[in-house]
């Protein structure tokens, strides 16, 4: 079994201002894609609840990860992109803090997704329950930022 000392202690780094942007996929069935902006998904508005779901995942991070920080995230932006039968979500996380927040907004990417497929998943099946043309896909960060003063 490996060793390992725990979290990094990051008691002596200064503060400064930190940000991180991932991003990340779904593929749906055209139709799927139709009934979510059109607004006839059965459990309500899909963009908004995965929005939240992306936001409270972000904040909720170091409990999921246990080696990730506790961090005081100062900003949390959350865009949805729609092509043909792709949604892309885009997370994008600030802080000013002594470790980055990429972390962070991959949660936020990966709940955002999480969050959609759960809400079409009844539309998605296929007739033996399983899910052939459903897939998440490409999540990685896009840019992270560290700006001192």
């Amino acid at each position: 079994m490996a060793k390992g000392t725990g979290m990094v202690d990051i008691t002596n780094k200064p503060p400064v201002y930190r940000e991180a942007t991932a991003s990340g996929s779904i593929r749906l069935r055209s139709s799927t894609v139709e009934a979510i902006q059109s607004g006839t998904v059965k459990k309500g508005d899909v963009f908004t609840t995965a929005r939240l779901a992306a936001i409270l995942a972000a904040k909720e991070t170091p409990r999921m990860i246990p080696m990730c920080h506790p961090i005081p995230i100062t900003g949390i932006e959350v865009v949805f992109e729609v092509v043909q039968d792709v949604i892309s979500a885009s997370v994008t996380v600030t802080t000013v803090g002594k470790t980055g927040v990429e972390m962070e907004a991959l949660t936020g990417v990966a709940a955002a997704l999480l969050n959609i497929w759960d809400m079409v998943k009844y539309l998605e099946k296929d007739e033996t329950g399983n899910y052939p043309h459903t897939q998440m896909c490409n999540i990685s960060v896009l840019e992270k930022i560290k700006k001192s003063d």
